[in-house]
């Protein structure tokens, strides 16, 4: 499947969205629509590194789990966790037990935290600029772009861990810096309208 699906609503979405219940809501509501703010581009961040070699279904439905776990994904909270905290993480059945993704978690916070110019203007130097076409299918869709690349380079240079281009064009699509939704989708004509608080975003 590469073009919009309609769903039973009438409502043409990506193919993905309706590939599995958790996905239709998380996709007309939250997934392209920019996210402005450190917490939850924290949370963003941690989550596609936990992400990685698993599928994102797995991910969003420990997501409540992990939001509890990680103390709502608050950096200054993250940064200051220690060794029992870890151990805390590692035995938490409601989260991926990766140790070596929890460690990146928490080194991530360290360093988020030090950013002077926050986490939230960092990452968002990296929006290309302009407007690129629409993708027309799921083929024309990139697993990693230039400024992917680059983001993941000047992440690493700060001391970030788990941040290679592809997890950086995941993050980059999930929260906003671009728009992936395929140019038929319902949901592409909401995306770019306005930047939503983290509230709206639960």
């Amino acid at each position: 499947m590469s073009a919009v699906v309609v769903g039973p609503d009438g409502r043409a979405r990506c193919p993905w969205a309706t590939s599995a219940p958790d996905y239709l809501a998380y996709h007309d509501e939250e997934w392209g629509r920019p996210i402005r703010d450190d917490q939850g581009l924290f949370e963003r961040l941690t989550l596609e590194a936990f992400q990685s070699g698993l599928s994102w279904l797995t991910i969003l439905r420990k997501r409540p789990a992990f939001r509890k776990a990680f103390a709502d994904f608050d950096i200054p909270t993250v940064a200051a966790f220690d060794a029992d905290d870890e151990r805390r993480l590692l035995a938490d059945a409601g989260i991926v037990r990766n140790r070596a993704k929890v460690s990146a978690a928490i080194r991530n916070a360290q360093v988020a935290a030090e950013l002077d110019e926050g986490l939230a203007a960092f990452l968002w130097a990296f929006a290309p600029e302009g407007q690129r076409a629409a993708p027309r299918t799921l083929a024309d869709v990139p697993s990693q772009t230039t400024e992917s690349k680059a983001m993941a380079k000047a992440l690493k240079r700060r001391g970030f861990v788990f941040v290679g281009p592809t997890t950086c064009y995941a993050l980059m699509q999930a929260a906003g810096l671009v728009d992936d939704h395929l140019v038929d989708c319902v949901a592409r004509r909401v995306t770019t309208s306005t930047s939503p608080s983290r509230g709206s975003r639960e």
